[in-house]
């Protein structure tokens, strides 16, 4: 199954970016880019068009950024 689900726990409202990287630093998926009210949201990533590895997910909002490991293996 090439897709995976991500919670994401927004605590202020605000501009929210959550993107996928390879490890060459290359982004090959946006799963979020715009405002976003506070609360828990669950956001999928199809990445039937990516070759097996390792990624990373990286999310920002103002004053915060997350970094998460992802491995995908087809």
């Amino acid at each position: 199954n090439p897709s995976t689900s991500i919670s994401l726990n927004i605590s202020d409202a605000g501009n929210v970016n959550v993107s996928v990287y390879n490890l060459m630093g290359q982004m090959v998926s946006t799963l979020n880019e715009g405002y976003m009210n506070a609360g828990t949201y669950t956001l999928t990533w199809d990445a039937s068009d990516q070759v097996s590895g390792m990624y990373l997910v990286r999310a920002e909002t103002v004053g915060y950024v997350s970094t998460q490991k992802l491995l995908l293996i087809k």
